[in-house]
């Protein structure tokens, strides 16, 4: 079962991708920032917990995986 913390980073890379899809296919309106986009999209009961390093770190993991394959 997951923890707070493991939901967090789920939502935190889920987000970073749904962000990406449809900023490259111009589907984002009033132009977003990824940030915004990720607070937007936590679920209520988690937004205390989240934190711009938690989703730096997440972000620059993702990134790093995805141009290293």
């Amino acid at each position: 079962m997951l923890n707070e913390n493991d939901k967090i980073i789920a939502h935190v890379a889920s987000a970073i991708a749904v962000y990406s899809i449809q900023s490259n296919n111009e589907m984002l309106t009033n132009n977003i920032s990824m940030i915004d986009f990720i607070l937007k999209t936590m679920p209520k009961n988690l937004e205390s917990k989240v934190s711009i390093e938690l989703i730096d770190d997440v972000f620059s993991y993702v990134s790093g995986t995805h141009f290293n394959t």
